[in-house]
């Protein structure tokens, strides 16, 4: 099968759960014998020089990119918000170098399939149809404007304000947008219940984050020191930051005065000075790391405090893998079937954290099994060739079209 997979954003360095889910499939698929080509947007935000890609990023037949200068500044948001009725967070994706790039790429391959990799490049459905016959599959990695919500409760009056405006205006593009796909993809089991209600008819299935196992070889021997806590992710994303700040000002000092020795380290991407410049006691603030699996597998336990959020938390299965005990909130654990006290352990509240961590130096032995749970059940749940075949067989099964017209190719071996 020919795929065309199209991105929002360079799906590398692999320091977010979506450039995770983006690169593993398409691996994945490449190993299953599907020829994959890659458009995306290379943005200011995330820019990528695409000559230093290392060599065995190399499972795409053909890499294509697009600059993009998106960044956020108060003035163009100002603009977006009293000049137009558009969202703000789909209109900085939207280029015309961009589309002119998609239109060659569609002429010079007959594609049996185009994988949108996130709801917000649904503006770019009607040109593929206008010059393709391929399906058009769109996977949304989060319910975008539920996070936003999320975001916008825990922040300042002003700020707040803006954000529940362009909120506003993403719900109401997320509802037109995903009925417009062949096929919708969502990355976990309840966010395809939250979009069938919020209204949802087309064919849809659950394609969740896929990792390579092969990539996250645990590591035991942080296990057989003093308990340390870590926490990894990108820190230009606003509910990892919201998540942090709260355990850093309300967990933390509750944490250090019972164990004044307990140490936490944290590790992210484009962190902020009010976070890098942090000076506090047993606080660690490692900025961006080279190797984000060998920084997880140095500490034996990851806190991930996320109070807003949807999709799945790439970092926790890595942590899985790698056979960390994660310390997440219910909403951290969206879409990952793990069960408290036996693969993580969940905490919603301070003194959850607090009795959490108090388990974790009371039972050592049982928190290395705890690590050894987890990275067989993420291996089970999380295989990207697993994934890849079950995300083919189910769109060939929703898309009849599809199925007919690789079998008429004879593309079968993958099926």
């Amino acid at each position: 099968m020919r795929i065309l997979q199209v991105c929002k954003k360079f799906p590398y360095p692999l320091n977010d759960g979506e450039s995770i889910a983006v690169t593993f499939l398409a691996a994945a698929l490449r190993e299953l014998g599907h020829e994959v080509d890659l458009l995306s947007l290379n943005t200011t935000k995330h820019f990528v020089d695409l000559d230093s890609l290392p060599p065995d990023f190399n499972f795409y037949r053909r890499v294509a990119a697009t600059r993009l200068d998106n960044r956020v500044t108060p003035w163009n948001v100002a603009a977006n918000l009293l000049f137009s009725r558009k969202s703000f967070h789909v209109s900085r994706f939207v280029n015309e170098a961009f589309r002119q790039r998609l239109i060659r790429m569609l002429k010079e391959t007959s594609y049996d399939l185009v994988l949108l990799e996130t709801i917000i490049l649904a503006p770019y459905i009607d040109t593929i149809r206008q010059h393709s016959d391929a399906k058009v599959v769109m996977r949304a990695h989060n319910v975008e404007h539920e996070i936003w919500v999320r975001v916008a409760a825990n922040s300042s009056p002003l700020r707040r304000l803006v954000l529940q405006k362009a909120s506003h205006r993403l719900r109401k593009f997320e509802l037109e947008a995903m009925n417009k796909p062949d096929l919708f993809v969502a990355i976990s089991e309840p966010d395809l219940v939250k979009f069938r209600a919020l209204g949802l008819r087309r064919p849809a299935i659950v394609t969740p984050i896929g990792i390579d196992a092969a990539a996250y070889l645990p590591d035991d021997a942080a296990f057989d020191g003093p308990l340390r806590l870590s926490f990894i992710g990108s820190l230009d994303w606003l509910p990892n930051v919201e998540g942090l700040r709260w355990f850093l000002d309300k967990v933390w000092p509750a944490l250090h005065a019972r164990y004044p020795n307990l140490e936490f380290h944290v590790a992210g991407k484009k962190a902020p000075p009010a976070i890098m410049g942090l000076d506090l006691p047993g606080v660690t603030v490692h900025g961006e790391v080279a190797d984000a699996p060998a920084f997880t597998n140095a500490y034996p336990v990851m806190v991930v405090p996320l109070l807003a959020g949807s999709g799945i938390r790439a970092k926790i299965i890595e942590a899985m893998m790698l056979g960390r005990v994660v310390i997440t909130t219910t909403i951290g654990l969206l879409g990952i079937p793990a069960g408290h006290g036996h693969e993580v352990l969940v905490a919603d509240t301070v003194e959850d954290f607090v009795r959490a961590v108090d388990w974790c130096v009371a039972h050592p032995d049982e928190l290395l099994e705890m690590g050894r749970r987890a990275a067989r059940f993420a291996r089970e749940k999380f295989d990207n060739k697993r994934i890849a075949v079950h995300f083919i067989q189910s769109a060939m099964a929703s898309l009849p079209a599809l199925r007919q017209n690789v079998m008429r190719l004879g593309d079968t071996e993958s099926i």
